[in-house]
């Protein structure tokens, strides 16, 4: 449609000319996702492909925009609505909420993003003390009126009217007992009637009113309740876990009711095209026989598997798996689908492409391009770096001795083990002081949400694969264990009972597998991940003992690799850490950091060199240091043979190698109150007060030490030279990149490259060896990103320090604001994510690319790359492929994420200039 290009971005105000707020469902189509919203522009969508949706209407995302900003929807949504309502009427032959024969109708959100349990749904609208007869009347059945009565009255007084659910839950756990059932099904149209006079007095005495009966006043008050939810705290909470902006707004969408809950006839369901889980085709999901679709998200009545519809209504289970396929091959991907059937009648009520685990992500892409569904470069897309991270999670060790206490629905992956909690308030509490804790709760709702951010994983007694907490774990990337029914779970009491009388109590230790829905007693050891095993060559994809899961990882990594122009290092300081890289596929190593090798038994030679008062002492330690330099570098060459190897030169503080002061200080006092000789550790003790600085890490450490300390630097550069002569003398290919760190100005630069120069050619002079050693910089000072093209002048290569870059442009020292402050500012949404795990694009990013710019015009060939923690974040591996920087190093252990990353940024370009 083309009108609708002219429409996504409407000025802000209440009254917006022109602009149109309402579509109905025979309008829209699948990418209308930012006007519409994820759900409205699928049923549009389903619609179009001729599927049985019921009738309805959406209302734009762009609606809600204007009325989170001033307060008020727009002047033309009441009549657009009106409007579209009529026409509604007008094709049901019914009036919303008339005394006969009465219209009703669901008011859902619906944003561009899943955001599942975390916005508001209100059903049944339109019912009231009149029209309830007439819906009884329609059906020809009683209870279902009062039934849905009930609902309607639980669902808006909690959602619209911000009643406490638990006080509509209490009732209703008390007409139940009055009756002597267990489940809400067998409660009789009587008892029906009463519980509802019971939530009318309940709505009273809570809110000052009474429950609405107009209809129409109804749903304006959930439309406005469905906008109000979009700033929810627990849809905050959930945007900022899944990054998604907040901007946005939701759309809203006005359908009309279809009816689970008529009898045994009748029932509702989700279903998923291939398992969520494991990605496995086959028939998967839930159903629930006479119900209404919140009954089988909230996980409170168990379901039976979607397979056991084919016994209960075969022509319904039929139309649907041809349905399923339908929109599989449409959407070309795992489909998540909403559906009920009334009396027979099946009726889509939604789709989307599902949320999946991180193994399923994989199984899934590799299958569609064998089916020939997508390509590979659209196969690359379907999976990311955070998925990738989760498969190389340990798993529990099949081999331990356990002790299995139960075994629930392997709803998300993972191994997880922590201490008991029962509620989300216990498990944030519990979690900030460094516990590892397991939320255990009956089944979750969307206000356990911080909880079970903070749980290493989540267990329910209730629910199946389409739970609310099966769903959001697996979009958080959660191990979960669902619908684990021989537990007994008391939250009041804050245990649960165990099959043979076993109580576990809050804070005993228990251990859940996400993959085999196994829950067991205590700790149980972890092994590798085969994916693990896989990248560390132990596990060969097409061997016979490898499966699908690890095929399916080779077959991306593969081509990701032949996509990917960013080359990607390992930050590694000795041979292990470097081989075990080179397996994970690092192509050199990005950043060495020398002082590592300061540390453990060369601590005394450092502190010689320390507090050397001569030149002679001074000589005498930087003398011993050398052999001992020269052997890591002779290792790590060797490790990374024909590889590049960037050696940074000694870079923190020197008081980093001497004792603490208070400790150094009572050890002092105390031999001086002994008498006890203490010459060394009082020598030792002036030196640290002498190299006492307020702010250390913006004082003497880096090129300035280098520049101040005779020496130094020159014994580090005459190791790497004549380590590389060794190797090369051994028939090796050593191929070292010196690095010059916290420069500021290119004048440091050239001191220092002047004599690096002069001791690697008095080395080349010694062993008849030709050296080729690149020298370079660190940027990581704002100044030595603005004076780049001075710096570059000096710089064969340029390495982002992107930790003190990012620490030096905010005025953050990490080591104490991520402590203090951080949270709240995430909390505020100040950051969306904090700048040292993802790179500010804006302040910092803007910095790297100008600097890129800068030295590469006055050095075309200069390398460019990043050795911070961003060069393994998987949106920053992005920015750096944008940027056009040659490699990222990151830790040896993220070196395939960042490997999948770096490819998928490379087909997301080429898709972009196709365009």
């Amino acid at each position: 449609m083309s009108e609708n290009k002219d429409q996504q971005r409407p000025a802000s105000g209440n009254s917006v000319e022109g602009v149109k707020f309402v579509y109905d469902f025979t309008e829209g189509n699948k990418d209308l996702k930012d006007l519409l919203g994820g759900k409205g522009a699928n049923l549009a969508e389903m619609t179009n492909l001729g599927l049985p949706v019921p009738p309805g209407f959406t209302i734009t995302t762009e609606a809600c925009k204007v009325y989170l900003e001033s307060g008020e929807a727009p002047a033309a949504l009441r009549d657009e609505v009106s409007a579209h309502l009529d026409a509604l009427e007008s094709r049901m032959g019914k009036k919303l909420g008339q005394a006969d024969n009465p219209l009703l109708v669901s008011v859902r959100s619906g944003a561009k993003f899943s955001m599942p349990g975390m916005m508001d749904t209100v059903l049944n609208i339109g019912l009231s003390d009149k029209s309830v007869k007439g819906l009884a009347d329609q059906a020809g059945d009683e209870r279902f009126a009062w039934d849905s009565y009930r609902r309607l009255i639980q669902m808006f007084g909690k959602t619209v009217l911000g009643v406490d659910g638990e006080l509509f839950e209490e009732a209703l756990d008390k007409a139940k007992e009055a009756k002597k059932v267990t489940v809400d099904t067998e409660l009789e149209a009587a008892d029906l009637k009463k519980l509802v006079t019971t939530f009318k007095k309940i709505v009273k005495k809570e809110t000052g009113r009474d429950f609405p009966q107009d209809p129409r006043e109804q749903m304006d008050l959930a439309i406005r309740a469905v906008f109000d939810s979009w700033n929810g705290d627990r849809a905050k909470l959930y945007r900022r876990q899944e990054r998604i902006p907040g901007d946005l707004g939701t759309a809203v969408n006005v359908c009309s009711m279809v009816f689970g809950n008529l009898g045994p006839d009748s029932g509702t369901g989700v279903a998923f095209t291939r398992d969520p889980a494991s990605g496995h085709q086959g028939v998967y999901g839930d159903y629930l026989q006479n119900a209404q679709g919140e009954d089988v998200v909230a996980g409170i009545r168990n379901t039976v598997p979607l397979a056991d519809l084919e016994k209960i209504d075969k022509k319904s289970y039929d139309q649907l798996m041809q349905i399923m396929e339908t929109l599989e091959n449409h959407y070309k991907d795992l489909c998540d689908i909403e559906f009920t059937i009334e009396r027979g009648k099946l009726w889509m009520l939604q789709t989307r492409v599902g949320k999946r685990t991180a193994a399923a992500a994989f199984r899934i892409a590799t299958q569609l391009v064998d089916q020939g569904l997508i390509d590979e470069a659209e196969a690359l897309q379907r999976v990311n770096g955070a998925q990738l991270a989760q498969l190389m999670f340990p798993r529990f060790d099949e081999k331990a001795k356990v002790q299995q206490v139960g075994r629930g629905i392997a709803a998300s992956p993972g191994a997880a083990v922590g201490k008991a909690v029962f509620d989300s308030y216990t498990a944030v509490k519990w979690s900030r002081s460094g516990e590892k804790v397991i939320l255990v709760r009956r089944e979750t709702n969307p206000d356990d949400l911080d909880g079970m951010i903070a749980a290493e994983g989540i267990l329910t007694s209730r629910g199946g694969k389409t739970s609310h907490a099966a769903v959001v774990a697996r979009g958080m990337g959660k191990t979960c264990v669902c619908g684990a029914e021989e537990l007994e779970v008391d939250t009041k009491r804050r245990r649960m009972t165990v099959p043979g009388g076993h109580v576990v109590e809050e804070g005993d230790v228990i251990s859940i597998d996400g993959s085999t829905g196994k829950v067991y007693l205590g700790e149980v050891p972890v092994v590798p991940s085969p994916v693990v095993e896989y990248f560390e060559g132990r596990m060969h994809a097409g061997a016979d003992d490898a499966d699908e899961l690890v095929e399916a990882v080779h077959r991306i990594m593969a081509f990701a690799d032949r996509k990917r122009r960013l080359r990607v290092r390992a930050n590694a300081d000795n041979a292990e850490d470097a081989l075990r890289a080179r397996r994970f596929g690092a192509q050199g190593i990005g950043l060495c950091r020398t002082e590592h090798m300061f540390l453990g038994d060369r601590r005394e030679l450092v502190e010689r060199l320390i507090l050397a008062d001569t030149e002679e002492e001074r000589e005498a330690s930087l003398k011993a240091l050398l052999p001992l330099q020269k052997k890591d570098f002779v290792e790590l060459f060797e490790a990374m043979d024909g590889l590049p190897v960037t050696i940074r030169l000694l870079d923190p503080p020197l008081h980093e190698f001497l004792p603490d002061i208070t400790e150094l200080s009572v050890r002092v006092a105390l031999a001086e109150s002994r008498q006890e000789p203490h010459e060394n550790d009082l020598r030792l003790l002036q030196a640290v007060h002498r190299l006492h600085e307020q702010n250390p890490m913006l004082g003497l450490r880096g090129v300035r030490l280098g520049l101040v300390i005779p020496g130094l630097f020159t014994m580090q550069v005459r190791a790497i030279a004549e380590a590389a002569a060794e190797r090369k003398s051994a028939k090796g290919d050593p191929r070292a990149e010196i690095m010059i760190p916290l420069v500021g100005t290119v004048q440091e630069l050239e001191i220092v490259r002047e004599e690096a120069d002069r001791v690697i050619a008095e080395v080349q002079a010694a062993t008849g060896t030709e050296l080729k050693l690149a020298i370079g910089t660190m940027i990581e000072l704002p100044r030595a990103a603005l004076t780049a093209g001075q710096i570059a002048e000096a710089a064969e290569f340029f390495s982002f320090g992107t930790n003190d870059l990012t620490q030096t442009v905010w005025g953050f020292s990490r080591d104490d604001v991520e402590a203090s402050f951080f949270t709240a500012y995430l909390e505020k949404g100040i950051f969306g994510v904090s700048p040292f795990e993802t790179i500010d694009k804006d302040g910092v990013g803007s910095l790297v690319k100008l600097a890129a710019e800068a030295g590469r015009r006055t050095r075309p060939d200069l390398k460019l790359g990043v050795c911070g923690e961003h060069g393994g974040d998987p949106e920053s591996v992005h920015f750096f492929h944008e940027v056009g920087l040659d490699y990222v190093s990151c830790s040896p252990f993220r070196i395939p994420v960042a490997r999948l990353e770096a490819g998928r940024a490379a087909t997301q370009s080429e898709g972009s200039d196709h365009r």
